[in-house]
Order: C-alpha cells, then structure tokens, then sequence
C-alpha cells in the first residue's frame, strides 16, 4: 500500500509520527481541508502530469491551477492529466493520495511557488485518508524537488 512506502521514508527521516490518518476520506482539497479543519489554499495538492514521456509532479496550494500556457512555456509541451490506473503505476500512489514523498523512480518532482506564501502546508501520504503537516523547508527536503516553479493560476 502506498502509505506504508510513505510511512517507511518518513520513518528514515524520524518523521512518521507525524502523518495524520483520518477515519474519513482526504481524496479532495476540500475533504482534506474539512479533516484537517484548516484552509484548503493550504491543502498541497500533488497534480500527476504526463509530458513528452515524462512523469511531472507538480505540487501547488489548494486553490491553484495549473496555467496551460505556463506549463508549456516551462517545459515545451502541453500538460496531460495521468489517468488512475497511470497515476498508481508511474508515480506509485494512486488519485486521492498522491503526494511527492516515496515516488517511483524517474518521476520529477516540482514546487509551485504559490505554496510559498504559508508557514506549513499539507500534502498527502500516499492514502485518500492521510496528510502531513510541513513547513515550507520540510517540503524542500522531504520531497527531493527539482526546483520551484510558477506554472499555476488561480491563487494569487
């Protein structure tokens, strides 16, 4: 199960404790907002996106879009949407619980900068029921991104 690939990385970085599991579904910003009784621009959705042959993972705020222009400006194609049974075998969590953290192989993981404005944020572990909570710096580190990027709308 994904969440235990997650739970098993987060136990590496003396973490684990941290992730949150709920006894209803997170699978949504909105959901997991609810869950976690905070605001859904803080919810850090992971959008799982095919380019050129590519696996992109971008993580954004909850209330971000991806801006089809941006995208394609910054890496020379259009954006495509994985499909869920695509999302669980190239990224290796299944929609609802895709986060950056404990990745297949090869997937590049990238920051939007409208996560910026927040102390901490909350992308999910793996699960349609499961978050954590990250400063800004935690989700630099814990989620091996290859760079900040602006290619969302939306939320500013």
């Amino acid at each position: 199960m994904s969440i235990g690939k997650v739970r098993n990385y987060f136990r590496t970085q003396n973490i684990e404790d941290r992730i949150q599991e709920f006894d209803v579904s997170s699978a949504t910003v909105e959901l997991a907002a609810e869950a976690l009784n905070c605001e859904p621009e803080r919810i850090a959705k992971s959008i799982a996106l095919k380019a050129d042959g590519r696996v992109i993972l971008i993580v954004t705020a909850g209330d971000a879009k991806i801006d089809n222009s941006k995208f394609k400006a910054k890496f020379a194609t259009k954006a495509k949407m994985l499909t869920p049974d695509e999302a669980i075998t190239m990224v290796g969590h299944a929609v609802g619980g895709v986060c950056p953290f404990a990745v297949n192989e090869g997937v590049e993981v990238y920051l939007d900068i409208s996560l910026k404005r927040f102390r901490t944020v909350f992308p999910a572990c793996g699960s349609s029921n499961s978050a954590i909570e990250l400063t800004i710096n935690e989700l630099e580190a814990y989620s091996c991104f290859k760079e900040w990027v602006d290619v969302c709308k939306g939320w500013a």
